[in-house]
């Protein structure tokens, strides 16, 4: 399951009428904003991720998708040089042409050298009709193999400082989600990292814990720190109310997360939530903790490297009957 595809598209399964939508209550720009750490930008607490842009109908409702995000007054757009194939930054560039400096608008390379890294990020700005990125990233990194060739002679990490320094990005940081170990030897690699984003919701902390491990050293340091995989891939939504995911989210000391809407109903759901939030205390969050313990684990977090040699649902034998 996709993020929500059934829900969704009861809720909204076309885009096209989006301005004419009568069941919208949603004011707009009633969206709470954080400071994101040290660079000093007020970010939306929610943003539109668009790596799930190939479920929607068309490129056409894609592009509506992110024009009525930004009428409702998101104002942070994430993306990367990878989501389908370079279609979802296509789409960003052709949706944003009217409102591109208004917004912080991120992408994202998974290049391990300089050269590479230095191409996608040409070809991403050209994919986004930009000649600047507010925020460009270190995408998925999933090693120690990796770290250590971002930061060799010649490695990515170079690509990042040089851009910054030629104001084709304003910030540069990194992201990842297989393993809190590879986080920290990123962290302890360099201290000009200014952003982080790592999977952070009501799961997290029972297993491989970005939570515990990462965030307070993100924290610490005053780095501009993005939540990912709120609702897990929608697997927590078997046990949790979207409300429940996001909320406990944006409780920790993040300054936004990222939500990977493909409708109109999923997307409104989303500012609702973000309009109307409270932070919960550590009683309601342990709570929620608990909740998840009969879910932890690596088969619910599939992106989590394996520690506990289970075998998922796509490595078992086919089921024949019987």
């Amino acid at each position: 399951m996709k993020r929500r595809e059934v829900i969704g598209s009861l809720a909204g399964a076309s885009l096209l009428p989006l301005a004419t939508s009568s069941q919208s209550q949603i004011k707009a720009g009633d969206i709470p904003k954080r400071v994101f750490g040290k660079t000093g930008e007020k970010l939306t607490i929610i943003g539109l991720a668009s790596g799930r842009f190939h479920l929607t109908n068309s490129e056409a409702d894609a592009i509506a998708l992110v024009q009525h995000a930004h009428r409702l007054g998101i104002n942070y757009f994430d993306t990367a040089h990878s989501y389908g194939n370079g279609r979802s930054e296509e789409i960003y560039g052709k949706a944003m042409k009217s409102f591109r400096k208004k917004i912080f608008l991120t992408t994202k390379s998974n290049k391990g050298s300089r050269k590479e890294a230095e191409a996608e990020l040409e070809l991403s700005m050209k994919r986004l009709n930009t000649d600047y990125i507010d925020l460009w990233q270190c995408h998925e990194v999933a090693n120690l193999g990796e770290v250590e060739k971002i930061f060799a002679p010649g490695g990515a990490y170079e690509a990042f400082e040089a851009a910054k320094k030629a104001g084709k990005c304003r910030f540069f940081g990194f992201t990842g989600h297989t393993d809190p170990e590879v986080h920290l030897a990123l962290l302890k690699g360099s201290d000009k990292w200014e952003t982080i984003l790592m999977p952070l919701h009501i799961a997290d902390p029972l297993y491989l814990s970005f939570q515990n491990q990462v965030l307070p050293i993100a924290v610490e340091r005053g780095m501009g720190i993005q939540g990912m995989k709120v609702l897990g891939n929608s697997k927590l939504l078997q046990t949790f109310s979207v409300k429940e995911c996001i909320t406990y989210a944006l409780s920790l000391p993040v300054h936004c997360v990222t939500l990977g809407a493909t409708t109109v109903g999923q997307l409104e759901d989303d500012v609702r939530v973000a309009q109307n939030f409270k932070p919960l205390d550590t009683t309601q969050m342990t709570a929620l903790n608990q909740r998840a313990n009969r879910i932890k684990g690596p088969l619910l977090e599939d992106w989590k490297k394996n520690v506990e040699n289970k075998i998922s649902w796509l490595e078992r034998p086919e089921y024949v009957g019987g």
